[in-house]
């Protein structure tokens, strides 16, 4: 078995695409991880805004998780009905364009592009965060992490939905069982103490209030804590992903995610302020996550505090998987439509779209390099793309209603407005109360990277013009071409490049550079090694042409040769012929010049219409340490 195969898997067929679809269990782990792991830094982005508050702060959890759960439901029941009106897929992108039209759709699509490459970013520092916090002696090692994890979770995604899925969920569900018991425990302790619990290890002390409470702070924290709705998209953008029924098996999906989300946040918000856990300076010395505090309060640094803490960190970390989910799949979707590049619609050995892959991986490593993998420096670009994409897909809904009218309609057009309204109004929070913390480079980057789909559709056009089939074959001026030869020396290589170059045409020129270091003229040779033997056979022979270079260049020379070729013969056609030796291995290319491939991009730059560039390959005898190599020259 191949190193390759031991990586990535061995490669599926096109047809085995249905052995890779996921039920609901697996759902959860692979869409839900996002939505699910936000519990762990939505309330501590909130409570962050909160600190000049002072202790203070921490009550004011409650009300701004309650607007937030209240968000939430709006979304559920809103991509219940967009699961159901696009049974194959219906992410913002999709539900924009055709409902709302070409350019909010490409909106939509930059906006979720921007929100998976944070979710990947923001899941990992989180992650990296929470074992920080139990081990601070790895802090000064926080980005090295970072980029560890990011590429764990690439090699793993590049082995197919299937295989992410059932490695994902064993982490998946100790999260939420730890997750759930300690918040189950420590309500029951709330209840026997008679509201007033007895932390078993009490939590760092804050100072005194620095502000006073104003309607701008709680707006603050409140798009701070929206963050723990992101992801939540997720589930109706990979219907396509789900077994059979994909309907069912994508709104019982979500439905699950949604529920144990809102368990954890209404629990998280009802905890803090009893046991008076609220936020640390994340990038100053004694950190320590709220759920971390939490922990320590309801059951102490014992088993239990441990196995929590690392189904965090590995929950975190992976939470990173949706947007490894659902951004290819973006992708090729846009790219489906000519928006991007080509290459995000092919499927890899895995049937995972590779190339969005590959660009999500590089554009998170970026991220995580320029923020040194803080999560709380990387929270205000959050958030943004999501509620955008969140407001134009209700949008379209609404659109899509108004147009099909199908039963209930009137109701679905109201709910999806009502979340069309609600999520809209979040964004101008968002962006106007995180605009100088860095929301400004959301706010940039979202329209330039539209910009850039309609440069790159604007080319696609452009070319398919260019190359647009003809009605009928032209069959005028079919005549061989002159064919280029360059020849270092004579050789078995030169000779079977110059039998096929006959075989092509009788018009061969052949370019011989001479330089100082050849220790015999090849024009002398030429007589007895090609010339003869042509006139014998009764054969043109090819014109040789050699070319002195004092300056020992060689490509120069050859391509002033050819170019002069084509003026003297404007109304042919020029093949230039270039002989390439091909190794067994890799590294022995490395033992040969380039001046072939040199050559060969040059001509590519340089070139006309008139101009073709066609290689001969001549495939060297296998070296003893690689008996298994073949020749056949």
């Amino acid at each position: 078995m191949q190193i390759v195969d031991i990586l990535f898997g061995r490669p599926l067929a096109s047809d085995e695409e249905r052995a890779e679809r996921i039920g609901p269990a697996k759902g959860i782990s692979i869409f839900g991880l996002d939505a699910l792991s936000s519990a762990a830094y939505g309330p501590e982005a909130a409570l962050t805004l909160l600190i000049p508050l002072g202790m203070a702060g921490v009550h004011y959890v409650m009300p701004i998780t309650a607007a937030i759960l209240a968000l939430l439901a709006i979304l559920y029941f809103s991509y219940r009905q967009t699961i159901a009106a696009y049974p194959n897929g219906g992410g913002s992108y999709t539900v924009a364009s055709e409902n709302l039209g070409a350019v909010p759709g490409l909106l939509a699509g930059a906006a979720l592009m921007v929100d998976y490459i944070l979710e990947v970013a923001v899941g990992i520092s989180a992650g990296v965060g929470a074992l920080v916090s139990a081990l601070p002696k790895l802090q000064p090692h926080t980005l090295s992490l970072c980029l560890a994890i990011l590429a764990i979770l690439t090699l793993m995604n590049l082995r197919g939905a299937r295989a992410a899925g059932a490695a994902f969920m064993a982490p998946t569900y100790l999260f939420i069982v730890c997750m759930v018991g300690v918040i189950g425990w420590g309500v029951v302790k709330v209840i026997l103490s008679g509201g007033h619990p007895h932390a078993v290890i009490a939590p760092p002390q804050l100072g005194h209030a620095t502000e006073v409470l104003s309607l701008w702070l709680l707006l603050k924290a409140f798009s701070s804590g929206c963050t723990a709705m992101t992801g939540v998209e997720a589930v109706s953008n990979g219907v396509g992903a789900f077994k059979e029924p994909h309907q069912k098996s994508a709104q019982l999906t979500l439905t699950v995610i949604i529920i144990l989300l809102a368990i954890m946040l209404l629990g998280i918000a009802f905890l803090a302020p009893i046991y008076h856990i609220a936020a640390t300076d994340p990038s100053g010395p004694g950190y320590q996550s709220v759920l971390s505090q939490l922990l320590a309060a309801v059951s102490g640094r014992g088993v239990f505090y441990y196995v929590s803490i690392a189904s965090i960190l590995l929950v975190l970390a992976l939470s990173a998987n949706t947007g490894f989910a659902d951004f290819p799949r973006l992708c090729h979707n846009i790219a489906r439509d000519r928006y991007l590049p080509f290459a995000f619609t092919l499927r890899g050995r895995r049937l995972v779209y590779s190339g969005g892959v590959y660009a999500l991986t590089f554009f998170a490593a970026l991220l995580l390099i320029v923020f040194q993998g803080i999560t709380d420096r990387l929270i205000p670009l959050f958030a943004i793309g999501a509620f955008l994409a969140f407001t134009l897909s209700q949008a379209g809904m609404v659109q899509h209603w108004r147009r099909t009218r199908g039963k209930g309609w009137q109701f679905s057009l109201a709910l999806n407005g009502v979340g069309a309204v609600a999520t809209g109004i979040t964004v101008c929070v968002v962006l106007v109360t995180k605009f100088t913390s860095g929301a400004w480079i959301t706010a940039i980057l979202i329209p330039s990277i539209i910009l850039m789909m309609l440069a790159i559709q604007h080319h696609y056009r452009w070319v398919s013009r260019q190359v647009a089939a003809t009605d009928t074959l032209d069959t005028s001026k079919l005549i061989p071409p002159i064919v280029v030869l360059p020849i270092p020396e004579w050789n078995r290589v030169t000779a079977k490049a110059l039998r096929f170059a006959l075989s092509l045409s009788t018009e061969v020129y052949c370019i011989h550079v001479k330089n100082e270091e050849d220790d015999e003229s090849l024009e002398a040779q030429w007589k007895s090694s090609v010339g003869d033997p042509l006139q014998k056979a009764g054969l043109p022979e090819p014109k040789f042409i050699q070319i002195e270079s004092p300056t020992r260049r060689v490509i120069g020379p050859i391509l002033d040769q050819i170019e002069q070729l084509e003026r003297d013969h404007p109304e042919r056609q020029l093949m230039v012929l270039l002989p390439e030796l091909v190794e067994s291995r890799w590294y022995y290319y490395l033992l040969h010049n380039q001046r072939g491939a040199a050559l060969k991009t040059l001509l590519y730059l340089r070139g006309t219409p008139h101009i073709m560039v066609a290689s001969m390959p001549w495939y060297l005898e296998p070296h003893p340490n690689n008996p298994n190599s073949s020749q056949n020259n």
